[in-house]
């Protein structure tokens, strides 16, 4: 599914066609999606100027002025620049007209994305309220990881998938930052010390910047907003390489189930 590279990278792509345009109209072509589109939507936005278009964890959120438009991706969706007479195909759900003659289009096969629309500050928004600190932000480092793991008994990749503790690490970056910081994706959370969290805090930033610098990672078919495909793939350290020599010591890549989810790591490497 797209994680917070990707969907930062979806942002970037996005953004200069977006902010600043007024939107002609929206088309919903299916509303059964995770949560149904509001019937209201296309009403609601039609004739407002896009003033900025962000990233809440994995959010897009599209700042029309008198509300927000919060889209998310689920597990399988893509949200691209399309032109207007561009056909729709099977699982484009949604389109956003916009009066540059370009439409931003949703497609999410499996139907797990959002498109909602709210009034108001959208940060109090339910699905927003609760989340923990950016990964990128000044927010998050080592001592709030510290704090965050003491009570905490799961395993630390689980924990640092837990978006209250901090937000959009994904499956495939929580194996690649353990990695790097030489943690076990199996170790209680609560057992690190404050230098590890220092660690791991510093090898999450680490591996979802140079993440976003690479587009992302295109697997499947994930491409960015402006229709390019990642590149972060290429790096992978353990995520998906189950079986093949470790990068560092040459042990085999080992992979587990946590979560339902699985998890690929170095136990020689990784403690």
């Amino acid at each position: 599914m797209p994680e917070l590279p990707e969907v930062e990278t979806t942002r970037r792509g996005l953004l200069a066609a977006m902010q600043g345009v007024r939107i002609e109209h929206a088309i919903v072509r299916e509303r059964r999606m995770r949560q149904p589109i509001p019937r209201a939507l296309p009403a609601c936005v039609a004739g407002l100027t896009i003033r900025a278009l962000t990233r809440r964890a994995k959010y897009l959120l599209i700042d029309c002025g008198t509300g927000t438009l919060i889209v998310h991706l689920g597990m399988s969706g893509r949200l691209w620049l399309c032109d207007r007479d561009a056909p729709a195909q099977k699982h484009d759900h949604f389109d956003l007209v916009l009066a540059n003659g370009k439409t931003v289009r949703l497609r999410d096969p499996r139907r797990f994305g959002l498109v909602l629309w709210h009034t108001g500050d959208v940060m109090r928004h339910k699905l927003l309220a609760a989340l923990g600190p950016e990964p990128l932000s000044a927010d998050f480092n080592g001592t709030a990881l510290y704090a965050a793991t003491r009570r905490r008994s799961a395993a630390i990749k689980l924990v640092i998938m837990d978006s209250h503790v901090v937000v959009g690490v994904g499956n495939i970056y929580a194996s690649e930052a353990l990695f790097r910081a030489g943690v076990s994706p199996r170790i209680a959370a609560r057992r690190l010390t404050r230098a590890r969290c220092d660690a791991l805090a510093a090898a999450i930033r680490e591996t979802l910047g140079e993440a976003i610098s690479a587009g992302g990672s295109s697997i499947r078919d994930y491409v960015g907003g402006d229709g390019m495909a990642g590149n972060f793939q290429s790096n992978f350290a353990v995520y998906d390489r189950a079986g093949e020599p470790c990068m560092r010591c040459g042990a085999p890549v080992r992979r587990l189930q946590q979560g339902q989810r699985s998890t690929f790591f170095c136990a020689r490497c990784q403690r």
